[in-house]
């Protein structure tokens, strides 16, 4: 049996679920306290087991090891010089993608003969690997910076093409049928309805295919790079530098992060009326 005091406590400790639910709610109203938070738990997590002595550091180098290793590239320069060739890579194949998918993805959706002509073409292309294409890249255009932004150009156009076709293709009948009843020209809907209609998924479609680009990147410099975040990898595992392989990726991850950011910001600005 239970005891009066027990009862009492039962019931002082009712309100207190819709409270901290009522907390939990408002906290989740802002994503960067909840973001911020499963950071750090990872971060406390990762120095606890390395304080801890519980794996070897060659496997698991300490959050202070991967610092020490960044501020060590910067001062020497090597960093920096990483991330500019790396950054200038990923924005250069993408956006010669991005200039080339958008209006062939437009025609591919609004023309049912562009689509069938060209739509099985990329579809086969689509599944060959990217970095399969490294050695005929190589054969092509030599060891400069041509083949590795074309291996990034190669490996997000058609995903770009098709993601644009797919949004086109969504645009409700009835917005163009009502823009042709009321004497718009086909420039005209393609500008003014099709265009603005299909804005939030092209951007949502690049913000997406912007991490293959970095996947891309990073493999065409662990092949042939002189410099860049790849090719640091590559000579840090050569070498058993642990630190500089996690260093590496943090900042790879850091880069991605802030580049996922920049679209949903561009997003807002641009697409208010979807948002």
């Amino acid at each position: 049996m239970t005891s009066p005091a027990s009862n009492s406590d039962l019931v002082d400790a009712a309100p207190l679920a819709p409270a901290a639910m009522e907390r939990l709610k408002r906290l989740s109203q802002h994503p960067w306290v909840l973001g911020l938070a499963g950071v750090l738990i990872v971060v406390v997590i990762w120095t606890a087991v390395t304080s801890a002595g519980l794996v070897d550091p060659l496997f698991l180098p300490s959050p202070s090891g991967v610092i020490a290793a960044g501020q060590s590239q910067a001062a020497q320069g090597v960093l920096w010089a990483d991330l500019v060739a790396s950054v200038g890579r990923v924005f250069g194949g993408f956006a010669l993608s991005a200039v080339v998918a958008l209006p062939l993805g437009i025609a591919m959706g609004t023309s049912t003969v562009i689509c069938r002509l060209l739509e099985p073409l990329m579809a086969l292309i689509r599944y060959m690997p990217a970095p399969a294409f490294i050695p005929l890249l190589i054969i092509y255009f030599g060891l400069g910076e041509l083949p590795k932004i074309l291996l990034i150009f190669i490996g997000t156009l058609f995903f770009n093409t098709l993601m644009i076709m797919d949004a086109v293709k969504f645009v409700p009948n009835e917005l163009v049928e009502t823009a042709l009843t009321l004497g718009g020209r086909t420039s005209q809907v393609l500008v003014r309805v099709i265009t603005p209609c299909i804005a939030p998924q092209v951007i949502d479609a690049y913000r997406i295919n912007m991490a293959s680009a970095w996947n891309l990147v990073i493999v065409a410099e662990l092949v042939a790079a002189n410099e860049g975040l790849g090719k640091r990898i590559s000579l840090a595992q050569r070498f058993l530098r642990t630190d500089e392989i996690f260093l590496g990726l943090i900042v790879i991850g850091l880069i991605g992060l802030l580049i996922d950011l920049g679209f949903r910001l561009l997003m807002r600005r641009t697409c208010r009326w979807a948002n």
